[in-house]
């Protein structure tokens, strides 16, 4: 996440990338540490007028929503980005779920399968904001187990979700699409706009 953290800063975001157990714990887990470190910046760090926009890519992204779901922070909390996050779940994680030890150490992976998606119910009670953006260039073996349009690693109708306030594709691989300039600039579109592009209208900002 480093490149997309220089590329918002240099387009004039304060940005603090957490590290976040993202291996051997369940999505759920890398929440609630989300969550005490979004009390901590909320205490130490930002203004009263300020609100702290949320990106995330991949799995990233899931830990966004299940974070809107639980905390008592949705007031501080801006608008949110998720990049090539599997919203509906992962075929490959189904497919690894069949190795059952496999997934039982890496769980996060197991979190990642369709049943337990469907269990986590994510919700949204206070109408945050939420954009996605998919990638599209399946350039990575693995893709080749998707079905649908992919970016290597996971389907463009599983970015997808109706409640999104945007959502746009862009020609990249599941493993650069948060490093391209092209990505961060998009992201400050929606935080600055609410929306990717007005029915109608050109971006010719790149």
């Amino acid at each position: 996440m480093k490149p997309l953290q220089r590329n918002l800063e240099h387009l004039g975001y304060q940005c603090f990338l957490p590290d976040l157990p993202l291996t051997y714990k369940e999505l759920e887990f890398a929440s609630f540490v989300l969550d005490d470190i979004l009390e901590e910046v909320i205490k130490f760090e930002l203004k009263k007028d300020e609100k702290i926009h949320l990106v995330g890519h991949s799995t990233g992204g899931l830990v966004i929503r299940h974070l809107i779901s639980e905390t008592k922070y949705t007031h501080k909390i801006g608008r949110c980005l998720l990049i090539a996050s599997p919203n509906k779940g992962s075929t490959l994680a189904d497919i690894a779920g069949r190795v059952k030890w496999y997934v039982n150490i890496y769980k996060t992976l197991k979190s990642l399968n369709y049943k337990y998606i469907e269990h986590l119910d994510f919700r949204n009670p206070f109408n945050i904001e939420i954009a996605a953006i998919a990638g599209k260039k399946s350039n990575l073996l693995l893709g080749n187990l998707i079905d649908d349009e992919n970016d290597g690693r996971v389907g463009v109708q599983s970015v997808y979700f109706p409640e999104l306030n945007d959502f746009m594709t862009l020609p990249y691989g599941h493993k650069e699409i948060h490093h391209q300039k092209e990505t961060a600039k998009w992201i400050d579109v929606f935080l600055k706009t609410g929306f990717f592009l007005k029915k109608g209208d050109d971006f010719d900002g790149f």
